[in-house]
C-alpha cells in the first residue's frame, strides 16, 4: 500500500475537473459535523459497510491515515483535505495525538455524465490551511445545517459551494505559489482588454516573460492557455450581447475584438453550437409570450 502522490500537472487538472463537475452536477448537503477521534485507535465501521455519502474532510488537529478499499492511503494532518469517497470501504488509523476534523457529507444527484460523476465521487486530496476565513465559513455552515427553515436550507447550500470554492482556490494557489499573483493580474488584463488585438507575445511581454513560459504558467493555473482563455471570454461576452437582441452580428464581432464577422461566426458556432445569428431567434422562441 502506498501513499498517493500527484504531479503538479495532475493537480492542476484535478482542480479544473472538480470545478467543472461542481458547476455541472447539482448536489445535496446531508450533514455537517465537527468530530474528534481518540488517539491510537483503528476505526473500521465502514470496512464491512461501504460509505453511503461523499465527504469533505478538513484536518484540524493531529494526524490520521484514511485507507479506502485497502489500497488508497491518505495521511491527513492540518493543511490537508479529502473530497469524495462514496461507496468505498474505509478504515481510519489515528496517531498517538488523536485526530480532529471538520466533516461535510454531500451527494451528487445522479443525472450527470459518467466522467463528471466519477470526479465528484472518487477520493481527491487537496491542500488548504484551516485559517479563520475557511473555518468561519465552516462554522456558518454548521450553524445553518441544524435549522429546518427553508431559507436556511438555501443558505446551507450556498455556504457549501463557497467552502468548496475556497478549498479549490487554495489548492490552485498552492500549486502556483510563485506565480498566482502574476496570473491573476494577467486574467484581469485580458478581461479589461479583450476587445483589443491581443497576442501571446504581447501578453507575455506585458509581464516580462517569454511566451512559452508564460503560456505554461497560465495553463497550469487556469487549465487553459492564455489565447484559449481570451477566445472563450470573448465568445461568452458576445453571447451576452447577442442575447439582448439589440446588436448585429458584425457589431458584436467588432466589440469583442474580431474585425472579420465571418471568422467570428465560425468561431462562435464552434464554441456555442449554433451560429451567432440564431442566438436572438433562439431567445425569442424560449421567452414567455
Amino acid at each position: 500500500m502506498t501513499m498517493q502522490r500527484w504531479s503538479v500537472k495532475t493537480l492542476a487538472y484535478l482542480v479544473e475537473e472538480l470545478a467543472h463537475a461542481l458547476v455541472t452536477i447539482p448536489l445535496e448537503v446531508h450533514g455537517v459535523y465537527r468530530t474528534e477521534l481518540e488517539p491510537g485507535v483503528v476505526y473500521d465501521g465502514h470496512v464491512d459497510r461501504p460509505t453511503t455519502k461523499c465527504a469533505v474532510i478538513i484536518s484540524l488537529r493531529g494526524q490520521a491515515d484514511f485507507i479506502y478499499d485497502e489500497t488508497e492511503r491518505y495521511r491527513l494532518e492540518p493543511g490537508k483535505i479529502l473530497i469524495g469517497g462514496v461507496q468505498k470501504r474505509l478504515e481510519i488509523h489515528t496517531s498517538k495525538e488523536g485526530f480532529e476534523y471538520a466533516l461535510v457529507h454531500y451527494l451528487p444527484q445522479a443525472i450527470a455524465g459518467k466522467e463528471e460523476m466519477k470526479r465528484l465521487t472518487e477520493v481527491s486530496l487537496l491542500h488548504a490551511s484551516p485559517d479563520p476565513g475557511l473555518m468561519g465559513l465552516f462554522d456558518q455552515l454548521l450553524q445553518s445545517a441544524s435549522s429546518p427553515d427553508r431559507m436556511m436550507e438555501l443558505e446551507k447550500k450556498a455556504l457549501f459551494y463557497r467552502l468548496i470554492h475556497k478549498l479549490l482556490q487554495a489548492e490552485r494557489h498552492q500549486q502556483n505559489s510563485e506565480s498566482y499573483t502574476l496570473i491573476d493580474q494577467a486574467i484581469q488584463y485580458i478581461q479589461s482588454h479583450y476587445a483589443e488585438p491581443l497576442t501571446l507575445d504581447q501578453l507575455a511581454g506585458s509581464f516580462g516573460l517569454k511566451p512559452k513560459y508564460f503560456s505554461s504558467l497560465f495553463h497550469r493555473y487556469v487549465g487553459l492557455g492564455p489565447i484559449d482563455y481570451l477566445i472563450q471570454f470573448r465568445i461568452n461576452r458576445a453571447h451576452e450581447l447577442l442575447m439582448t437582441g439589440q446588436f448585429t452580428v458584425a457589431a458584436v464581432a467588432r466589440s469583442v475584438g474580431y474585425a472579420d464577422a465571418y471568422y467570428f461566426s465560425r468561431l462562435f458556432k464552434k464554441h456555442k453550437g449554433l451560429p451567432p445569428g440564431q442566438v436572438g431567434l433562439h431567445r425569442k422562441r424560449n421567452s414567455p409570450s
